[in-house]
């Protein structure tokens, strides 16, 4: 696995806050419920993932040696008044603008606490970028709009991080939820039909009972998803259905759905 140059994780974090905006003033009602997120509407999908990335920012930006509470960061508190779109959107653009440039600044080995032990500003550009384009998927659908296709290296970027943070939950919170995900002689498989055969978009997962094991390659599992990879990616977040045109699964379709109910930050 080859992870995306630091300066691509940045273009991308700004390239999805940029879509993040256009999802926010494009007249949709900031009040809207969230669907994969229903505990939220739109504002505080959009509050969430500023405070995010100014969090981060800081982390970064101060060389952090540990957790730093949000309370500390300057301006994740957002706009006082609820409901403001026009105040809402420049939040979030200085929001971007303040990880990037302290990302940038920073370079991809500088220190950087991070919750995963991984304690570097590469860490948090790479954290970043995919979750603005989960949760950029999140707000297009409170919006009614479809998410654009993510830049295929991103969206495979981002399964190959999905898999190590579930690895990372079996590690770390031995009675979570992910601790279920063993199942010795079962398989998924991934598979993206519309990227070229030089990205290798496709991924064989094991449920062993020592915990999740991986890699990328075409293997026949007992249950594949099939389809874009953007939408292979949201459906394996949980952000769409596995009916969703386009996308097709072969094979044990409940052991895919165990895992898809399983497999959680915790």
């Amino acid at each position: 696995m080859t992870l995306l140059a630091h300066d691509r994780y940045c273009d991308e974090i700004a390239c999805q806050v940029g879509r993040l905006r256009d999802v926010l003033t494009s007249g949709a009602d900031p009040a809207a419920t969230v669907p994969t997120c229903p505990d939220w509407s739109l504002e505080d999908l959009v509050r969430h993932v500023g405070q995010a990335l100014r969090w981060s920012g800081l982390i970064v930006r101060t060389r952090a040696d540990e957790d730093v509470p949000v309370d500390r960061v300057p301006g994740a508190e957002g706009p006082g008044a609820r409901g403001d779109v026009a105040a809402l959107d420049a939040w979030l653009e200085e929001s971007g603008e303040v990880v990037v440039a302290a990302l940038r600044e920073a370079g991809p080995d500088a220190h950087a606490w991070s919750w995963a032990g991984d304690h570097t500003a590469g860490f948090w550009a790479r954290r970043m970028t995919h979750e603005l384009v989960v949760h950029g998927a999140d707000a297009a659908l409170a919006a009614g709009r479809r998410f654009e296709a993510v830049a295929p290296e991103v969206a495979a970027d981002a399964v190959d991080e999905w898999l190590q943070i579930v690895q990372f939950v079996q590690r770390v919170l031995p009675d979570g939820p992910a601790k279920e995900l063993r199942a010795a002689g079962s398989s998924i498989h991934l598979h993206a039909t519309d990227t070229p055969a030089e990205l290798d978009a496709e991924w064989f997962i094991e449920l062993p009972d020592g915990g999740v094991a991986w890699r990328r390659g075409h293997e026949k599992a007992d249950v594949a998803l099939r389809g874009p990879l953007t939408d292979v990616l949201l459906a394996f977040y949980r952000r769409l259905p596995l009916d969703t045109p386009g996308l097709e699964v072969l094979g044990d379709r409940k052991l895919l759905e165990f895992w898809l109910e399983k497999a959680t930050f915790g």
